[in-house]
């Protein structure tokens, strides 16, 4: 992909980011919103965050629903340790207890459960979800006890590396938004999510660097992706 240098440039049909053009979709946004400008120049290029194609995977979104990274971690960690590998068949062998022991909550306990048992029955494919646009892959998972639309937002940014998502439901993206504007604690999410469009076709670039950004800043650890 060949850098932009300004606003006339025509948008370039990028579906899928990835480490060959991951760099030049920032370059590009910063050309378009000086505040990205600001934060390639003053803390670098974002990490390109990736994760693999797995019921793993999905299970440390769940994991991390509402809380810490740390703490979604820690959990997947212990499940790891207790299964040697977390398939929909492992998960499914170990009881309440067990699954308590992993420091798994009784209500994520029945939303991994859920996602395992669909997995294993064939209503639910991985391997189908690449091929499907991002509003089918989101019906696909959001039919599933405990996968909501913040789940799937981190799904189709992180695994399927979509290049037009913004997790409006992600705090720690949208106080960075709002930091980074200045904007009113009182903003609606109707005006952020008018904010964003400013973004499209690569609101995923945009929502990486703002967690960049919120993960720069002084006294902030926390983030959600």
């Amino acid at each position: 992909m060949k850098r932009n240098t300004g606003q006339e440039d025509s948008i370039p049909d990028i579906k899928i980011f990835n480490s060959e053009n991951f760099h030049d979709l920032c370059h590009y946004l910063a050309v378009r919103d000086p505040d990205f400008k600001t934060i390639l120049n003053t803390h670098g290029y974002p990490p390109m965050w990736t994760r693999e194609n797995t019921f793993e995977t999905l299970v440390h979104i769940i994991l991390e629903q509402q809380v810490s990274l740390a703490s979604a971690l820690a959990a997947l960690n212990k499940l790891k340790e207790k299964t040697t590998q977390i398939t929909p068949e492992s998960v499914l062998m170990l009881n309440d207890d067990e699954m308590r022991a992993c420091y798994i909550s009784r209500q994520k306990t029945v939303y991994i459960r859920g996602l395992a048992q669909s997995i294993t029955d064939k209503h639910l494919s991985l391997e189908e979800l690449p091929a499907m646009t991002n509003d089918d892959a989101r019906k696909s998972l959001v039919k599933l006890k405990g996968i909501g639309n913040w789940t799937v937002d981190v799904y189709l940014m992180f695994t399927l590396q979509r290049v037009d998502i913004f997790p409006i439901g992600d705090l720690a993206a949208v106080n960075a938004l709002k930091r980074l504007k200045k904007l009113q604690p009182s903003v609606t999410k109707e005006e952020i999510l008018e904010i964003t469009e400013q973004w499209r076709p690569f609101r995923s670039i945009a929502s990486i660097m703002l967690w960049h950004y919120y993960l720069s800043q002084p006294a902030k650890k926390n983030i959600s992706f």
